[in-house]
């Protein structure tokens, strides 16, 4: 039977293609907030996290609801970059429709493709909206062309084929079943609406089966525990029931289904009983996982498990080792990340946890740069102090042949830069697949390059393009590994004695390179200081004040003008690393520094290495 009264649909887009600006219409519009309320002027109401708000990304996946026509509608926001697909790939399996925003200037990029992909395999409805009219770049007819090829390309059915296009300006709260001709008239975002009831199906429930459910996500509060969150796939469940969970393994734990909640609004409403259908949240169960089943007790049946798509970066995570260490974090010691990352497991489920035999250091793998730098940042706010390594990329045999990730990168940026940036992938061997022009000065460049050669590069291509460039990867898959890249980084400035950096010392610093850090912060031997402009490193005391003389006073150093510092973001401080060198990473600090802090110490490896070479 059908639960005519329910539609379950996600919202999938490449970032920032305004997905989550048009769940904010969709929220308001549903009138789940008074007049009144701070919400309706809110704006990515859904983005809750610091993180989100601070970047304009989604990071997290989340589910909110509204009423309309005496339909509940259970919206399913994802996150947009490529980094977070993990997080698609999981509740994508609790809708069964899917809005697809595609921007009507940059039209499908890689990130399209894949939760579009992901969407058919699972048989998802697919509704096109077209947002972003209002651009005065936007080409709404290529837009549409590309969008047609994509779906010939991906469909496996006609079926795939039928799906209703949607015009929008999201920020605004509109949308049209046709092109507007005007789109500052007063529509309002009805015609969604009423599109998700006609085309997106109810979900098809057997409320006489035993009850299943497949863990989609977990959360957890101090007053109920933790949450186990999916959708009903059959049956129903009353509160106080015996249920049991079962992981991949068949481990079985038997529970009490304290409470049951379901989505209103942007909260949870405790109900008496789960239906097949319905998104709902249970608490009881102490061992669940997402990827566990939640069954009768009568009924062992497993359903079938969330495939993720494997890492394909690396980065060593560990205790930090430095002769500052223990003054600025919380929680620094081995046992404390342990229990932080695996508990980070549960719900992070594209990251991988690798214990080595030092006990102090951990492999993290995870999807990119930005996934492992949201984690770093976010351990880091919650008071933890460790340090970590280069990022590196995960590689395997392949037929023998050892491999590595492949991608597909998607530069726009405007003409005059186009230049520059073909130029700089080239360099990185990257192989230039396509080239498009909007009409209107933004260039599509398409290549094909490794995933190592992507290390650093988007923040190189904002330089290279004065902030106005855009890049996109997408996994291709893998190949065998390439040659190893030209160096494209100088040597560093390395401080030579511990103590606190003074203004004359900085100031002969400078007149080698560019520095890193302030007078007045403290170093300690073997900390990065600044960046050579030679490729060698060299060791400078930026400790050393100026002689005093019956000349010249003490306060000399005042009248020296310093260049302003160089400021590396967390991103930018990753790329930035050496193999011989780590980054520091503290709730108040960011440093750079050699593994190896004696210079003694740096001179033998080097010695040892030439010497196996």
């Amino acid at each position: 039977m059908e639960k005519t009264n329910l539609r379950n649909v996600a919202i999938i887009a490449h970032v920032d293609h305004g997905k989550t600006t048009l769940v904010d219409g969709l929220l308001k519009q549903g009138k789940i907030f008074r007049a009144n309320e701070a919400a309706m002027k809110e704006s990515t109401i859904l983005d809750s996290n610091a993180l989100e708000r601070e970047r304009s990304i989604t990071i997290f996946s989340k589910v909110a609801s509204v009423n309309y026509s005496g339909v509940k509608i259970n919206i399913i926001d994802t996150p947009g970059h490529s980094d977070f697909g993990g997080e698609v790939e999981r509740v994508l399996n609790m809708a069964d429709g899917a809005l697809l925003v595609i921007d009507a200037q940059e039209g499908p990029m890689p990130q399209t493709r894949f939760v579009l992909k992901k969407a058919l395999a699972l048989g998802l409805k697919i509704i096109v909206i077209i947002n972003k009219i209002d651009k005065k770049d936007a080409r709404i007819a290529d837009v549409l062309r590309l969008t047609e090829n994509l779906f010939l390309d991906l469909a496996v059915t006609h079926e795939h084929l039928d799906y209703p296009v949607l015009y929008a300006v999201g920020r605004e709260g509109k949308a049209w079943e046709t092109l507007p001709k005007n789109i500052h008239d007063s529509s309002d975002l009805k015609p969604l609406f009423e599109a998700v009831l006609n085309f997106i199906p109810a979900p098809k429930v057997n409320l006489d089966g035993s009850f299943k459910l497949l863990v989609t996500t977990l959360d957890y509060d101090s007053f109920n525990g933790k949450y186990v969150i999916g959708r009903a796939a059959r049956g129903l469940a009353k509160r106080g029931e015996r249920l049991q969970i079962i992981n991949g393994t068949g481990k079985r734990e038997e529970f009490e289904l304290q409470k049951i909640f379901s989505y209103h609004g942007l909260g949870r409403t405790e109900i008496e009983a789960a239906e097949a259908g319905e998104i709902v949240a249970l608490t009881g169960s102490r061992e669940g996982k997402i990827g566990d089943t939640v069954s009768s007790l009568a009924d062992g049946e497993i359903l079938e498990r969330l495939e993720i798509e494997e890492p394909t970066l690396k980065i060593s995570l560990g205790v930090n080792t430095s002769p500052l260490a223990g003054r600025e974090g919380k929680s620094s010691t081995s046992r404390q990340l342990r229990e932080r990352l695996l508990k980070e497991l549960e719900t992070n489920v594209s990251l991988r946890v690798e214990e080595t035999p030092s006990g102090n250091e951990f492999l993290i793998s995870g999807r990119g740069e930005l996934h492992l730098s949201i984690l770093i940042e976010t351990l880091r706010r919650e008071g933890y102090e460790f340090q970590v390594g280069r990022p590196e990329v995960i590689t395997k045999t392949v037929d023998g042949v050892l491999c590595e990730p492949v991608v597909e990168a998607v530069v726009s940026v405007p003409k005059d830069y186009a230049g520059a940036v073909i130029s700089e992938l080239g360099a990185r061997r990257g192989e230039l697949l396509n080239q498009a022009e909007d009409g209107r000065g933004t260039v599509f460049l398409t290549f094909k390059m490794t995933t190592r050669a992507t290390l650093g590069l988007r923040s190189l291509l904002l330089t290279l393009a004065r902030g106005q460039s855009v890049l996109s990867t997408s996994l291709i898959g893998f190949e065998p590994l390439a040659p190893t890249l030209p160096k494209s980084r100088n040597g560093v400035l390395i401080a030579h004695e511990a103590g606190k950096a003074v203004t004359y010392g900085l100031n002969v610093a400078q007149g080698r390179g560019q520095t890193l850090i302030d007078p007045g912060t403290e170093v300690y031997e073997g900390m990065i200081v600044g960046v050579n402009n030679r490729n060698e490193d060299i060791e400078i005391n930026v400790c050393k004040e100026k002689h005093q003389s019956n000349v010249r006073s003490s306060t000399a150093d005042f009248a020296i003008q310093l260049s302003p510092k160089l400021s590396l973001s967390l991103e930018q401080s990753l790329n930035f690393l050496a193999a011989d060198e780590f980054l520091e990473v503290t709730p108040k600090s960011l440093r750079l520094r050699k593994k190896l802090l004696a210079k003694l110490e740096r001179t033998r490896a080097v010695r040892n290495s030439s010497r196996l070479s």
